[in-house]
This record gives C-alpha cells, structure tokens and sequence, in this order.
C-alpha cells in the first residue's frame, strides 16, 4: 500500500480492519488485484524521483524567467477567486529570490507538497486507467503521450495540496508564502503537459478545475458559519475532490465516452470517499472536529454527539466507495484493470476504517465536544 503515514499499512493495522484482512489474503494468495496494484506501485516508485526532479527543476525555471512576479500572483488570485492566495509586492519578490536563489530550498517544498496521500495514491492509479484505456483503444498506448496525461495531472492535483495548506493555515505555517510563489507556476506547468496529452484533455480539464475552484470558495466561506453548512453547500464543497480527481480519470481515457465516463464516476466517487477518511485522520490529530467537515456537519445534526458525527461520517464515505465499485463493475467481466480497482478500492476502506477506528479508541469525545464551533460545551 501506498500512503503518507506509513502505521496506516502495517500487518497490524490491516490486520485491526475487515478489508484490511482481504488485503493482507490476496497478497498471501498473489491475487491478480493485488499483482497489478504491486506492479503500478513498483512503477511509481521508480517514477516518483525524476518526477520529483523534473517538477522541481522546471519550476526554478520559470521562478527565474519571471519578470514581474507579484503580476504572477495577481492574476493567479484573480483565476482563483481568492485574494488570500496571493502574495503582495514585497513578499513576492522575496520569496521569488529566496526560492530562486535557493534550489535546493525549492526541491524541499516540492517534496512536501508531493508527500500527500492524495498525490501517493493517485500516480500509480492514472498510470493504470490509461494502460486500461489505451488496451480498450487498442493502441498501445504508453510514451510521452501517456506522461504528459498522467503527470499532467499529477501536478495539476498536487497543486491543491499547497492551495488547502494556505487555505487551512494548519500545516507548514513556516512556508505558505513559498506555496503562494509556486501555484500559478504549478498550474502553468500542468497545463503544458496536459496540452500535449491529446485533443480534449486540456479542455476537460479547465472545466474540471473551473468546479474545483468553485468548491474550494465556498470550502473557504464555510469555515467562517462551520456550523451552519447544509447538506447542499457541504456537497458543493465536495465538488472540488470530485472535480479534480474525477477529471483526472475521465482524461486517462482521452476524454473520450463511454469509458472516459466510467473512470470519471470511479475516481470521483473514491476521492470523496477518501476524503472522508482524511477528515477523520486530520480531526484525531489535530485534536479537534475539522472545520468544515462531514462529521462536523453530522456532529451538529447529532446535538453535538460528536462519536455519532463520526460514525455517520463513516457511513457517508462508504456510500461514496460503493459508488466508486459500481463503476468499476462496468469494466468488462475478468479484465486485470477492474481486478486491480477491487483490490484499490480495499485500500481505501481500509483507510477510512483505520482512522474510524483509532478515534473509537482513543475516544476524545469530550474534548472535540469543547471546541465545537458555533456551540456552547456540553
């Protein structure tokens, strides 16, 4: 398995979950699920430095070619629709000559905003969808214009990862303005490789990142009512998982129906599921409820029941798995790539379980009660 925080793959971890237990028997048994998740990942492992490299040393480029960047980070906030994201005068032309000036200071924040779970799962997934589109095609597939989709994308959902951090100020606090430098340079390269991907990639993607862009507003506007969202304003919110990961697959495919369809539903579905479990993994170690979150919002359904809003936030993200399996089940009857989503989509409940889990032990109830926004404690 794949992951940020490597106590969620131990045996003993999988061995404290149902589906973790099926994934520890296929890989006893050498399923064909499970041989094909251990090929992709081997693939990503070896992929992953020169990615990192490459990624790293075209972004130097473009910090060093840029003659004006707080017009960068102007028009970037501008796209975005998020003042907050951009830098003022000063501060851009400090970071800029503190990032450019700095490479190895530059590699350092691309290899954290790399070490996401997100980014971790989702290479090794992209590779596989087009392998599985390009055998439907019948053409082969793989060269350049594979990469170009695949880590066209992989970039493109890495910069989400530097756009929460500013937007949540709960993680690398030291380097948000670094991050701030970097987004409209991310975007850009992105963008460049996805161009060259083939006819309607580029253009599936901007409407993608269009609804995540959207998502991520009312995300942000959600944390100043966290306890009056609705369930409609917490699905839009959503959209920015469902947008950008979905997309993602749906381009795997070239864009293309009906196959292109099938991969956008199961990616999407299984982003928002994961994102389930990210909340519940981001609530246990910060010591309290995430703001917004679904089991914030079941919490507040819940009189302030916060294990209860945990429990149906659980429920939620297996509703959106079994979403994401029933478009799995549209690939054709034995072929390897729907083996290989069964056995990827194990790992996913897995992880939702893990951290269910783990807040069922520890039981902070109490505490998270306390810091409730909105509300007064129990």
């Amino acid at each position: 398995m794949i992951g940020k925080d490597p106590s969620v793959t131990g045996k003993a971890a999988l061995m404290g979950t149902a589906p973790g237990r099926s994934i520890i028997k296929q890989g006893l048994t050498k399923s064909a699920g499970y041989r094909m998740f251990e090929r992709y990942r081997a693939e990503f492992e070896q992929r992953l430095p020169q990615f990192r490299d490459r990624f790293a040393a075209g972004l130097l480029e473009r910090i060093r070619a840029d003659p004006d960047p707080a017009s960068t980070q102007r028009a970037f906030a501008a796209e975005v629709g998020s003042e907050g994201m951009a830098l003022g005068p000063d501060a851009a032309a400090s970071a800029s000559s503190r990032l450019g000036g700095d490479p190895a200071a530059l590699a350092d924040r691309v290899s954290r905003i790399l070490d996401s779970n997100f980014v971790k799962m989702t290479f090794p997934v992209l590779s596989a969808l087009y392998d599985a589109a390009a055998a439907d095609r019948g053409d082969g597939g793989g060269g350049d214009a594979k990469w170009d989709a695949v880590e066209g994308h992989v970039l493109a959902i890495d910069l989400s990862e530097p756009m929460d951090r500013i937007a949540d100020a709960d993680e690398d606090l030291e380097y948000l303005d670094d991050y701030r430098l970097m987004n409209p340079h991310i975007l850009a390269m992105a963008r460049e490789r996805m161009g060259r991907a083939g006819p309607g990639v580029l253009e599936s993607f901007e409407d993608g990142f269009a609804r995540a862009r959207e998502g991520q507003r009312l995300d942000v506007e959600l944390k100043s009512r966290p306890a009056a969202a609705t369930c409609d304003e917490m699905a839009a919110s959503y959209a920015k998982y469902r947008a950008v990961m979905g997309t993602a697959g749906r381009n795997m495919a070239l864009a293309r129906a009906p196959l292109g369809e099938v991969f956008y539903v199961g990616m999407a579905a299984a982003a928002e599921s994961v994102g389930c479990g990210n909340e519940m993994e981001d609530s246990l170690k910060g010591g309290s409820v995430k703001v917004p979150s679904w089991p914030l919002y079941y919490t507040v359904l819940a009189g302030g029941d916060v294990a209860r809003g945990f429990d149906l936030a659980l429920e939620r993200s297996m509703l959106h798995l079994g979403e994401a399996r029933m478009a799995a089940s549209l690939l054709p009857e034995g072929s390897a790539h729907r083996d290989y989503l069964g056995f990827l989509f194990l790992t996913v409940e897995h992880y939702n379980r893990f951290w269910h889990g783990r807040l069922r032990e520890e039981a902070p109830w109490k505490a998270m009660a306390a810091s409730l926004p909105g509300r007064d404690p129990p």
